[in-house]
């Protein structure tokens, strides 16, 4: 891969449903973008403009009509089934709105499967997920996730996002159930940690004010492709 490659570039992506009609607009339709190395954007736009579906097609968990997405120098849609899975196990991370966590698991055990795509020594993988888990502020790691509040499982939620030291974090509204005081404090955590490990970050809101976090800030409205004449 290109050491010198943005984080992340996107290439005339387009996507919609595959139920809708062949004329029906595009959900998604991004002209150019990048995100270098360790840059924090953040990406606007009313809800239902496709914020959250740019970010799966980021991830290569959907297929787009067109274009291309590449994280760390390499086009995920190049690769397919398992090997997609760990390209983005490795370099991408992931902050969901609800979290996503594993239920069942506890804490340790969350950050541990994020662990098995990485390059790092298997034997290393508990004591590296520990850090990780103190590093944010969770000091009960054999805790179950469901026994944890809902500030702690964003914690939990954060450390196993950047556990593979990953080239870009996707965060798709990570604040949107939490309380404005809280929500300062996730957002404070999730810049800190990304910058900690060297990860961008790409994080979707519908909130004006969140734009003051940020020294770039998009509208996806404003990254359709152009209309040529």
């Amino acid at each position: 891969m290109n050491e010198h490659a943005p984080a992340l570039h996107i290439d005339t992506l387009r996507f919609r449903y595959p139920s809708s009609v062949t004329d029906s607009p595009w959900v998604v339709d991004v002209g150019s973008f990048s995100l270098g190395v360790g840059e924090q954007v953040l990406l606007t736009g009313a809800s239902g403009r496709g914020k959250s579906t740019l970010l799966y097609l980021i991830a290569g968990l959907i297929e787009p009509a067109g274009g291309s997405v590449s994280v760390a120098g390499r086009d995920i849609f190049s690769v397919r089934g398992s090997q997609r899975d760990l390209f983005r196990g490795t370099k991408i991370g992931m902050i969901f709105q609800t979290f996503n966590l594993l239920h069942g698991f506890s804490a340790l055990e969350n950050v541990l499967a994020a662990l098995l795509f990485s390059s790092i020594r298997p034997k290393e993988h508990d004591a590296r997920a520990k850090e990780l888990l103190d590093a944010v502020g969770i000091d009960s790691p054999g805790r179950e996730v469901t026994q944890l509040s809902i500030g702690q499982q964003q914690r939990v939620a954060v450390a196993r996002a950047v556990a593979t030291s990953p080239a870009v974090v996707l965060a798709d509204e990570p604040t949107a159930s939490l309380d404005p005081e809280n929500a300062e404090a996730a957002m404070d955590l999730i810049q800190s940690t990304c910058r900690s490990v060297g990860a961008a970050l790409l994080c979707t809101s519908h909130d004006p004010a969140m734009a003051t976090r940020f020294t770039r800030s998009e509208s996806i409205d404003d990254l359709a492709t152009p209309v040529r004449a």
